[in-house]
């Protein structure tokens, strides 16, 4: 059996989500490989090769990887996995998973699982299904099992070693219907939403603009991410970058804070996981007061104002 994780980085340094992935991995072997794709990314391979358990770094450089366009990753993927004859892939549950692994899947020509939960055996795992309602057992009956770790449900793979050696390897080539154009980003100093330990959420019951500015303010002062439903997204009062739920980000923080938010089971499965969850709503039967820890029964806004006052 051998297992490969795509590794999720920005090319400077490797993300911590892929952790989980390893942590993951180690699952289903002793110990696994990690694939680096990327363009200038030495510094992210060698910081794979001290991760415990991980044998070897496979590192594919190539200009045609430095955006992390899906198809070249798909493509250099499953060049990799046949040179390797690797039983087990791995990707992290997010954005380059949902565009890389189905095009990798085709090409192989094997179905893929999404957002693993748990490792049963070398063939069998858990995922949920229907936005986090049912957790569902899967059992694998192909030759190779290519998948998604949803990050949240595997603690990060903390133990280091002597670094392990890392292999240059062969990228392929530039796909020639794809091309890179631009990307646009917005820098910010808070925490990344992923992985912060404390994230201040808000909903609809935020009712407008001011009422979000009121929450990212307190979200600033104690040093928060910033979380929103798709109800704020849609209605253009938050970026869609801070969406949380199940066509949003996976959070699992230490503490969550959940301010208007309703508790449709679409919000729920991307921040269930979280290890307290603090809500607070004025209608007494909102359905996020069945998954919190604790509820305060009032408005959302006037609660943000007298917390802050409080600071």
């Amino acid at each position: 059996m051998k297992v490969l994780v795509v590794a999720e980085h920005d090319n400077a340094a490797l993300k911590s989500v892929t952790l989980s992935a390893v942590a993951a991995a180690l699952k289903f072997a002793p110990e696994c490989d990690v694939l680096v794709a990327g363009s200038g990314c030495q510094a992210a391979a060698a910081a794979a090769a001290a991760v415990a358990g991980v044998h070897e770094v496979l590192a594919a450089d190539a200009p045609q990887l430095a955006d992390h366009l899906p198809e070249a990753l798909a493509e250099t993927l499953v060049k990799v996995q046949r040179e390797g004859a690797y039983t087990h892939v791995l990707f992290v549950a997010g954005s380059v998973a949902k565009a890389a692994m189905p095009r990798a899947a085709a090409l192989l020509d094997v179905q893929c699982i999404s957002e693993i939960a748990e490792v049963i055996d070398a063939s069998t795992v858990r995922r949920f299904i229907y936005a986090g309602s049912i957790l569902s057992t899967v059992k694998n009956n192909q030759q190779m099992l290519l998948a998604s770790v949803r990050p949240t449900a595997f603690e990060p793979e903390q133990g280091s070693q002597a670094p392990c050696p890392v292999r240059a390897v062969e990228a392929a080539p530039a796909p020639r219907a794809f091309e890179f154009v631009s990307m646009a980003g917005e820098k910010s100093d808070r925490p990344d939403l992923v992985t912060a330990k404390i994230v201040v959420s808000g909903g609809r019951g935020l009712i407008d603009e001011a009422g979000w500015q009121q929450m990212v303010q307190f979200a600033d002062r104690i040093g928060a991410a910033v979380g929103s439903t798709r109800a704020l997204v849609d209605a253009a009062i938050s970026p869609s970058e801070t969406q949380v739920g199940q066509t949003g980000k996976i959070v699992a923080p230490d503490l969550y804070f959940a301010f208007g938010i309703s508790g449709a089971i679409q919000h729920v499965a991307g921040m269930k996981d979280s290890k307290v969850i603090v809500a607070v709503n004025k209608d007494p039967e909102a359905a996020i007061f069945e998954v919190c820890d604790y509820y305060i029964e009032a408005d959302a806004v006037e609660t943000i104002r007298e917390l802050a006052a409080k600071l």
